[in-house]
């Protein structure tokens, strides 16, 4: 696990659930902490600081775009 570091930190599975989707879709490695424990105690990481997206450190730049291409506004409106 040297070769990750944390990039973000999450409360829900829900929260990431596309991020994962599209990390997979790009063959970006990375590994969510504590998300089991989630799973058992849904309160339990928010005591020990969230589920961490933990990414390699060679596929950070490509991570930190997919999540920044993620929260950049759409054009697309509800009708």
């Amino acid at each position: 696990m040297k070769h990750f570091k944390t990039i973000a930190v999450f409360s829900y599975s829900a929260e990431y659930a596309v991020l994962q989707l599209l990390f997979d879709q790009e063959e970006i490695r990375y590994i969510f902490m504590n998300e089991v424990m989630n799973s058992v105690f849904p309160f339990y990481p928010n005591t020990i600081g969230g589920i961490r997206l933990q990414v390699h450190i060679d596929d950070i730049e490509q991570a930190a775009e997919i999540i920044k291409n993620l929260d950049y506004p759409s054009s697309l409106k509800i009708v």
